[in-house]
């Protein structure tokens, strides 16, 4: 009998994504957690930590349960959801021009309450944006939630010039690594 999976997140773009893969989930149930930084964290142990605290706070009822976070991050600054234009605006204004890392953390738990983890690093470089750019970009609303006030498989995708990395990862759920984490967990992917 093949093992079940529920996905510990209520985004529609990990659900999208997973099903990529071909796997089929039991449930989705999204994690209730504090999502806050730590004092000086930095965003690889904060995005790690995230995925894992996901995963450990999902009731699996016998199931595995994946969990994820996506972290943009510029040096060692963590940026915030944009919840609301003015946060949007200063994240693009800051990645505006530069190099910067998303890190996508993924955590696998066992129905034993086990965890294997995986995290993947992409470096995107957003184009110098003027400022009739963003205000188009922030215009269209897709902004609204995303870590560091973009949604790469949006619009945004026009003003970036390069990725060295995960696309999939950007989005929410490196699937190479999530792959790689459900066939070692004896998931059946081809």
């Amino acid at each position: 009998m093949a093992p079940s999976l529920i996905l510990g997140s209520a985004s529609p773009r990990r659900r999208e994504l997973i099903a990529r893969l071909g796997v089929e989930l039991a449930g989705v149930a999204a994690a209730d957690i504090d999502e806050s930084p730590l004092r000086s964290e930095l965003p690889r142990v904060y995005a790690a930590r995230m995925a894992r605290e996901k995963a450990a706070a999902v009731d699996g009822g016998g199931s595995y349960v994946l969990a994820g976070d996506t972290v943009v991050a510029c040096g060692r600054r963590i940026l915030p959801k944009a919840e609301d234009e003015a946060t949007a605006r200063r994240c693009l204004t800051l990645l505006s021009g530069r190099r910067h890392r998303v890190l996508s953390a993924i955590a696998l738990k066992h129905p034993d309450g086990s965890l294997r983890e995986k995290l993947s690093e992409t470096v995107v470089r957003f184009k110098q944006l003027s400022p009739a750019e963003v205000d188009g970009y922030i215009a269209g609303g897709e902004w609204h939630g995303k870590a560091g006030g973009y949604a790469i498989q949006g619009s945004a995708e026009g003003l970036i010039a390069w990725i060295e990395g995960s696309h999939s990862g950007v989005v929410g759920l490196p699937l190479f690594e999530t792959r790689s984490l459900l066939k070692s967990a004896g998931f059946p992917i081809g």
